[in-house]
């Protein structure tokens, strides 16, 4: 994962994420203020996410982009606080 997406994603879990449900997301885009994707701790409905499986599907590689790099991150800072209480 290239250091831009980690940056990108960091800066997106501290404001760009909205935990719907259990294991469902939205994530704001980090190029485009009025969209937004749906992401559960392993998919994304953004075109980058679509793309990688175009483009890389069966080369034992998981798939991934900043939106759901955010969320991961989104619920380790969760955990993080909920772990201090």
């Amino acid at each position: 994962m290239s250091a831009g997406t980690i940056r990108k994603a960091k800066e997106l879990a501290k404001n760009g994420v909205v935990e719907i449900e259990d294991d469902l997301y939205q994530v704001r885009s980090s190029s485009d203020p009025s969209k937004s994707y749906f992401v559960t701790s392993d998919s994304c409905d953004c075109q980058g996410f679509k793309n990688f499986y175009k483009f890389h599907h069966g080369k034992s590689l998981k798939a991934n982009c900043s939106h759901l790099e955010a969320v991961k991150i989104f619920k380790q800072i969760k955990e993080n606080l909920n772990g201090k209480k």
